[in-house]
């Protein structure tokens, strides 16, 4: 039996990883809508609902920046996108980091400009589609109108997932079961992955601060919850991982 993926999928594989004429790339967002609504690759060519691959993006490199005029959403094919906003202080506020068959931009639909900034945290490969073609589709696609309506729920959920007033332990807990099963539904390995964000950027995203961030791994691994390798991370004990981050997923 094969192993699951590591995250990251860094081989040169990814990049001709476009599925074939009639079928979508493994990390598609919309191809389940798709499917069950009996349209293959094809079909949507034939509807000129046609994708624009873009990339690679190296680290650093922006997909939008906030305030640019909002014309497609992208799905991101290979490695990791975070969003975030600059306050009026000029700090940076992270919003979210965005993983292979997951959206970046429908939170740009209502003011038609994009309302933060997108940057890859590494190797990056993307998938834009043009938003007035893809909502045009989607009247015509229960399934995908559905999809597209969850996808911008889930947005609302996670941004306000660590509002609320937990400890650092669950947070911490929660940010890394998420994680997991994010990877798995793509995948990925639900135990073996990679941080492809700095720990200063998991702690702004945390509301916690870098130091409490590290005290916390440390203290995971310590209890045999975690091991840890620089970025390199291995759930040992799940079922105590996500007891910790029930308070906080509460599923």
């Amino acid at each position: 039996m094969t192993s699951p993926l590591v995250f990251p999928r860094t081989d040169a594989r990814i990049l001709a990883d476009d599925g074939g004429a009639l079928t979508f790339c493994t990390t598609c967002a919309f191809s389940q809508a798709c499917l069950s609504e009996g349209m293959d690759k094809g079909a949507l060519m034939d509807l000129h609902v046609l994708v624009e691959h873009v990339g690679p993006l190296r680290a650093g490199e922006h997909v939008f920046r906030e305030g640019d005029p909002f014309g497609a959403i992208a799905a991101v094919r290979a490695g990791t996108v975070k969003t975030y906003q600059i306050d009026r202080n000029g700090h940076e506020q992270v919003l979210g980091f965005h993983l292979p068959g997951e959206v970046i931009g429908l939170n740009a639909i209502h003011d038609d400009r994009y309302p933060c900034n997108a940057v890859a945290l590494d190797t990056v490969m993307l998938c834009r589609f043009s938003f007035p073609k893809i909502a045009l589709l989607a009247q015509r696609l229960p399934n995908l109108q559905q999809h597209l309506f969850r996808l911008m729920s889930r947005d609302i959920g996670v941004a306000s997932l660590f509002a609320g007033d937990n400890t650092a332990d669950e947070r911490m807990a929660a940010f890394l079961v998420g994680l997991s099963r994010r990877l798995a539904a793509r995948g990925f390995s639900p135990r073996r992955f990679q941080l492809t964000m700095s720990r200063t950027d998991i702690a702004n995203y945390l509301r916690q601060a870098p130091e409490t961030v590290s005290r916390v791994l440390r203290r995971f691994e310590k209890d045999g919850v975690l091991h840890i390798k620089q970025r390199d991370v291995e759930i040992v004990d799940m079922p105590r991982l996500e007891a910790l981050a029930l308070a906080i997923l509460r599923e």
